[in-house]
């Protein structure tokens, strides 16, 4: 499963389980948290109504969005990487409709979760990432972070919570079914690899022309 993924929605019926299947080796299960985990990888979004699952992924200078109706019991997780596409604006990335940028993947996540029942005016939001971890002057972290906020605003969404910006990585256990979510600050040979990853990643899109309850882990 690469870029967008196809969504569950209600009308499909029992058959998807409630939730997207994961592509071989992205869901498992973790006993520590008694849930299938779902791996959310930069450029994808994943939403879920099953209660034993929780959405997981690893930020640098990406952003996530853990957006839920908790009337409904639907939520899901978004990735990016860049704030806006070329064309900026809400959604203006229509060059390649991707969800690497900000922009168009907080509008697909939440045009996703709308159509599958769940309502604007209850949606619970918390966002996460926009650290710094790369050695550049463009601070895409802090870019991402502030683009977030600002999408939010200009929406007219409110930010249940967040945890955005400093220097580290963060690895993000969300759960949809409570909005529970557990934030574990990352550093070391960890801060080094996902710095490596983030910078390919940058590299290889520039060359195509193409991010209810909390704990603090520190």
């Amino acid at each position: 499963m690469t870029g967008a993924a196809q969504l569950w929605h209600p009308a499909d019926g029992a058959a998807n389980n409630g939730a997207i299947h994961a592509a071989s080796g992205r869901r498992f299960y973790d006993s520590a948290n008694s849930a299938w985990a779902i791996k959310i990888f930069p450029g994808e979004y994943f939403i879920t109504s099953n209660a034993d699952e929780m959405l997981v992924t690893v930020l640098g200078s990406c952003v996530s969005a853990c957006i839920r109706d908790p009337i409904v019991g639907i939520g899901g997780m978004n990735h990016f990487m860049l704030a806006e596409g070329e064309r900026g604006g809400w959604g203006g990335n229509h060059e390649s409709e991707s969800t690497r940028y900000g922009n168009f993947a907080m509008e697909k996540l939440i045009n996703e979760l709308l159509k599958a029942g769940c309502s604007r005016e209850s949606m619970e939001i918390k966002v996460f990432g926009g650290g710094n971890v790369t050695d550049s002057s463009n601070k895409v972290g802090t870019q991402n972070a502030e683009f977030v906020l600002r999408y939010l605003k200009t929406e007219g969404l409110g930010c249940a919570a967040q945890d955005l910006g400093g220097e580290h990585p963060r690895r993000i256990h969300y759960f949809p079914a409570t909005g529970r979510v557990i934030r574990r600050l990352l550093g070391g040979s960890e801060t080094s690899n996902i710095a490596r990853e983030e910078s390919a990643y940058a590299k290889n899109l520039s060359s195509k022309k193409t991010a209810g309850e909390i704990e603090l882990f520190e």
